[in-house]
């Protein structure tokens, strides 16, 4: 969704509507996958008339086009404690989504505020968090500090790598779920509720929490803005997301695969 099915601002484009629409009136299911939580997804869903599942969380929580949660994948109690109390430091402010719902220390800031946008919530703030990591679908760290964050994904990986999926889903967050809360299971179990074959999928994403769901699908599409690893390990690369590249790739990718090439008449 952020970074590739909306623009910068958080719009909708047209183009993206129309390429959108069309695709489903030729037949194909369409489906979306995000690191936000159900409450920040459902609306897009609706306006663009979806009628499949979705999958929040980065893939740990599967939800049906009228919200209800249909499998969920959180984090184990201690696995999230240990992940929780890591992150107390001074350049990182901590945010967790348990049972759907945001928790965090402090609701100031412009993070903070583009998260009430995305998520289409009021953060719940609080001190004490242990009564909430039962029930975590995902800890957030956040940090304008990059390197802070690379130290932090680098270090979180060799402690928590064979017990939590750790990844960026902005340059500014570093997400925490479960193992198998990631996009690649996520498109998965997506593909399994439709009934189709992941060679006959096409993903498309501009992030690193993107890159297990491009090892899965039979193409796998990068914004044009998405960092280079991230496009050098898709199988084509499309327009920005600011122009509308979702619509391009829809158009100049995805439909020639799926429309036959007319033919014309020779001369008599």
């Amino acid at each position: 969704m952020d970074g590739t099915l909306l623009r910068s601002d958080k719009s909708l484009g047209p183009p993206v509507i129309t390429a959108v629409r069309r695709l489903m009136a030729s037949g194909v299911e369409v489906a979306l996958i995000s690191a936000r939580p159900p409450s920040g997804m459902l609306w897009l869903a609706n306006e663009l008339g979806l009628s499949h599942a979705m999958a929040a969380f980065n893939g740990g929580t599967l939800v049906g086009q009228d919200g209800a949660i249909l499998a969920v994948s959180r984090l184990p109690l201690q696995v999230a404690t240990r992940a929780w109390d890591s992150l107390e430091r001074p350049a990182i402010v901590r945010w967790l989504f348990s049972a759907g719902r945001w928790y965090t220390q402090s609701a100031d800031g412009h993070h903070a505020d583009r998260e009430r946008v995305t998520t289409r919530q009021e953060p719940c703030v609080r001190s004490d968090f242990s009564d909430l990591l039962a029930e975590a679908d995902k800890i957030v760290a956040v940090s304008d500090d990059p390197s802070a964050l690379d130290d932090l994904e680098s270090e979180l990986t060799q402690t928590l790598g064979k017990e939590a999926t750790v990844m960026r889903s902005q340059s500014y967050y570093l997400d925490i779920t479960a193992l198998d809360a990631n996009k690649g299971h996520g498109v998965m179990a997506l593909a399994a509720r439709a009934n189709i074959d992941l060679a006959n999928v096409a993903v498309i994403g501009d992030q690193c929490n993107d890159l297990p769901m491009f090892a899965k699908a039979g193409l796998s599409i990068a914004m044009g803005q998405a960092p280079g690893a991230v496009r050098a390990a898709a199988d084509c690369v499309t327009l920005s997301n600011d122009d509308d590249g979702l619509a391009t790739a829809i158009n100049d990718v995805l439909f020639p695969l799926i429309e036959p090439p007319r033919r014309t008449r020779g001369p008599a």
